[in-house]
């Protein structure tokens, strides 16, 4: 198991039950993939630096997980299919 942190952007003009489904799906999604989230922070809506989708400003999530290397795959396939996530990034913590 390796230590990622796992930042995404989830569209501000879904009406707040849907972020809130979308952001607890990608939770379980993680324990499915027989993943422990560590730690998880809302960073609240911010103006996006530029237009993304048409999309001008977005709700920002990041959180810590620990995850097995090859479901990084996996997660990063399932979360680039969700027309709700502008952007995502993956990093691992491990390497350095």
């Amino acid at each position: 198991m390796n230590n990622y942190e796992i930042m995404f952007i989830v569209k501000a003009t879904m009406e707040a039950d849907m972020i809130k489904k979308t952001v607890e799906n990608y939770k379980s999604l993680i324990k499915t993939l027989k993943g422990k989230v560590v730690d998880f922070k809302e960073m609240g809506e911010k103006k996006l630096a530029y237009p993304i989708k048409k999309e001008i400003n977005g709700y920002y999530y990041v959180m810590t997980v620990e995850l097995a290397k090859e479901n990084v795959s996996e997660f990063d396939r399932k979360i680039r299919l969700d027309e709700n996530v502008l952007r995502h990034l993956i990093i691992n913590l491990d390497e350095e």
